[in-house]
């Protein structure tokens, strides 16, 4: 009874801060620019020597000093930052405004430089030469080099091939196709083809993977023609929908352990939202014709009707889908928004569930401001055998885990046609007396 009062007090807090903060105002369109100027305003291409206090533009000739990293979380190299790209872009074909696509473009071209890509290849060998992978971890951009699991190359290989769609560029697409192969050939796998990690336990399947995965293969798919992807891609879906689904609940776990049969602990948010956000990316990209595309469709809309069902008083969901005494949580909701909208904007599911996205939006304004600020936003989260470690995670400000998919829902939303019902008033002559 304790645990659950401090829980209580814990989403009381958030609730009050964020009324505190200010609640926004601006439509989905006019909200989603401001957020993204923001963005843009605080990314300052730049590294700094964390020792001696100096900053670079360009590290060209720089002798290599261990203690060099980029500024600024905006021009790392992390999947969270592919998830942003993916919304600026999409930003850009919304408002036909170029300015979201050329930063992009800006930050992809600011990565591949070769002065500053050799200074880091050169800080990585140094640093794994001396510890091995631990010791990398901390090194700017050390995941394009390490190129070992889908965190490292999944959603920014994913919006580089959106990039390199647009602006064709051979350092692009030489990295896309080493993508390509590690995720075909290097990937683990289980003998089904399902992507897995072998952490914590060997062959865990994580909901998470299902867009860190998904989300490159659709777009590779795409870009080249190769139905190879998509017929990957949906099998994904089916088996994580086959490994993680919660039968009674009607939700996902956030995982499930191959070698002993158990899912995890919890039912949490934001792996319920990469699942249905690679859905809708999947079914946006493949062929109509896909002879899975309808077993694809029949998973996303099993998954949004079992979500609905946990939608807060307050239009949001729950960090923990299940446990109401868990806090309200951004990204979670917003990729619910995002997927419904889209889904419901497609065909794919009852057009009545965008009364829900609508309900979604409002509680995800509670949690944003008129000046682009987003808060709410649940830090990177891994897996472990207890509920208390989903209720004690963080929150945290104006980051791109939570920025890409509020972009993503706000635009979608901007797209969506408002929830309209036949009216009662119109229908009564049709009754007879």
């Amino acid at each position: 009874m304790k645990q659950k009062k401090i829980y209580f007090l814990i989403s009381l807090l958030l609730t009050i801060t964020a009324t505190c903060f200010g609640q926004a105002t601006e439509n989905p369109t006019q909200l989603s620019e401001i957020i993204a100027n923001r963005i843009i305003s605080e990314t300052p291409y730049t590294f700094e020597n964390k020792s001696t206090g100096q900053s670079f533009q360009n590290l060209k000739n720089v002798p290599l000093d261990m203690d060099m990293k980029v500024s600024n979380q905006y021009n790392d190299w992390h999947y969270t930052n592919g998830v942003l790209h993916i919304a600026l872009l999409e930003l850009a074909d919304l408002t036909k405004n170029k300015e979201y696509e050329a930063y992009v473009l800006k930050n992809m071209n600011f990565v591949f430089n070769e002065g500053n890509l050799e200074y880091f290849k050169k800080q990585y060998d140094k640093a794994f030469a001396e510890k091995g992978w631990r010791g990398i971890r901390k090194l700017t951009w050390h995941m394009i080099f390490r190129n070992k699991r889908l965190d490292d190359n999944g959603p920014m290989g994913a919006s580089l091939i959106d990039l390199q769609m647009r602006h064709p560029n051979n350092a692009f697409l030489n990295y896309i196709n080493t993508t390509a192969t590690h995720l075909s050939d290097a990937e683990p796998r289980l003998e089904d083809g399902t992507i897995a990690r072998i952490w914590p336990h060997e062959n865990t399947v994580w909901a998470d993977d299902a867009f860190m995965g998904i989300a490159f293969l659709a777009r590779m798919g795409k870009m080249t023609g190769d139905v190879k992807y998509f017929d990957d891609a949906a099998n994904q879906v089916i088996n994580y929908d086959k490994y993680l689904w919660d039968p009674l609940r009607e939700i996902y776990y956030h995982c499930y352990h191959t070698d002993n049969g158990h899912h995890g602990v919890a039912h949490w948010s934001r792996a319920n939202g990469w699942m249905l956000m690679a859905q809708a990316d999947l079914l946006s990209m493949m062929p109509k014709d896909h002879p899975k595309r309808d077993a694809v469709i029949a998973v996303f809309d099993k998954q949004v009707r079992g979500v609905l069902q946990y939608q807060g008083k307050n239009g949001l969901w729950y960090q923990v889908l299940d446990k109401t005494d868990s806090y309200e949580e951004i990204t979670g909701t917003a990729m619910f928004v995002f997927g419904i909208a889209r889904g419901v904007r497609e065909g794919w599911i009852n057009k009545d569930y965008i009364y829900a996205a609508e309900q979604g939006l409002k509680g995800m304004m509670s949690m944003m401001s008129d000046q682009g600020d987003v808060t709410n936003i649940c830090v990177g989260t891994g897996i472990m055998p207890s509920l208390s470690f989903y209720y004690k995670r963080p929150v945290q400000k104006n980051a791109p885990m939570g920025e890409g998919p509020v972009l993503r829902a706000l635009i979608e939303m901007a797209k969506a046609k408002k929830y309209s019902e036949i009216s009662a008033d119109d229908q009564y002559d049709k009754i007879k007396y």
